[in-house]
């Protein structure tokens, strides 16, 4: 008999972090936008052209040229500067929906992130595995823009 039952386990991912931001939430907000849309990059540091709609409905894709792309979410909500969220499959080509949250909240020092992404569906092991990494590498790069723009 051949058992195709699922854990739960296989078919979530739950990943939280907090990203502390030393800028204003306005920029803070400004720099997630330019970092998630026309200023996105791989984890090796070369650029993938994405595009966002910042509002209800709006698109998230990676834009290829020639009317070529991957849909990657729609902005589920939007309250400038304090939430965008996201819903779609993201990067992941297959059964599966993600819902991404980023609530921002001024403190004393600046601007506090946190971020959840939770997704639900047939999770290849690569995407679990690599996932950490990618959100990283694009959250470290909102907080330098921020930052950047802040001091300027």
């Amino acid at each position: 008999m051949i058992s195709t039952a699922a854990r739960i386990e296989d078919l979530t991912l739950n990943i939280t972090e907090e990203i502390h931001v030393r800028a204003s939430l306005d920029a803070t907000f400004a720099a997630l936008l330019e970092q998630l849309g026309p200023s996105n990059e791989t984890t090796e540091d070369k650029p993938m052209p994405m595009k966002i709609e910042p509002w209800p409905g709006g698109r998230w894709y990676r834009d290829l040229g020639d009317g070529n792309g991957h849909f990657w979410g729609n902005v589920q909500a939007i309250k400038r500067p304090t939430l965008l969220e996201i819903s779609g499959p993201l990067f992941m080509s297959y059964p599966v929906v993600s819902n991404v949250q980023y609530r921002l909240s001024e403190v004393d020092d600046g601007t506090l992130i946190q971020f959840r992404h939770s997704a639900l569906g047939l999770i290849q092991e690569e995407h679990r595995k690599g996932v950490t990494k990618g959100w990283g590498h694009i959250h470290e790069g909102v907080r330098k823009r921020a930052e950047t723009a802040r001091s300027r």
